[in-house]
């Protein structure tokens, strides 16, 4: 992948950032370098370095980039969903699809759940994506709830529940699943959820 010199900050840090997380994907951690960022770009090192200052602010800058693929317009096209039980149904058939569950590689994204036992940089970036995704999950059960599509007496804790259910699907996809379809277990998870929320056990 090739970034032609003469782009500025605002459309070359995304795709540094972009080749950043394929050599992740390819390399793992222990094999990535900037170096080999700037040999998978096909750029010099200096550029990233310019752009980053170290590798510090890289992995940072990557976790941040990572984050926006979750609030990406495509994956939360169910908000233009008008009528309110079916927006429930496809929110709930997202958040435990494989899609979203691989919205960013398992293995990257457990390499800096790793990295955030030692570096509170990393710890506080990771913190804000799991608050935004309880903060998103709690505004959509509060207009649920309302519209009775749920009963829900309190939707932090419901909110902080599935989102803790869902990462911990990967989990046991990893470990338990014996070679099964990730829909199986994931679709069994999505069914007493559904059932939980609509049955007032929060």
């Amino acid at each position: 992948m090739a970034i032609r010199k003469n782009r500025n900050a605002e459309t070359r840090k995304p795709e540094i950032l972009e080749g950043y997380y394929q050599v992740l994907i390819e390399k793992g951690f222990e094999g990535s370098s900037i170096g080999k960022i700037a040999q998978h770009l096909n750029l010099h090192s200096t550029l990233i370095l310019h752009y980053f200052k170290n590798k510090d602010n890289l992995q940072r800058e990557l976790i941040e980039f990572l984050i926006t693929k979750y609030k990406a317009e495509h994956m939360l096209e169910f908000d233009l969903i008008e009528d309110s039980a079916r927006r429930f149904d496809a929110m709930m058939d997202l958040i435990f699809s494989f899609k979203w569950n691989r919205t960013v590689d398992p293995g990257v994204h457990f390499g800096f759940y790793y990295k955030s036992f030692r570096d509170e940089g990393i710890r506080k970036v990771f913190k804000d994506m799991f608050r935004w995704l309880s903060d998103y999950l709690y505004n959509a059960f509060i207009l649920f709830n309302k519209d009775s599509i749920i009963k829900v007496t309190d939707e932090r804790k419901a909110a902080e529940y599935v989102l803790t259910l869902m990462k911990g699907l990967e989990f046991h996809a990893h470990f338990l699943n014996e070679g099964r379809p990730f829909e199986d277990f994931a679709n069994t998870a999505k069914t007493a959820t559904i059932a939980m929320l609509k049955n007032g056990t929060f």
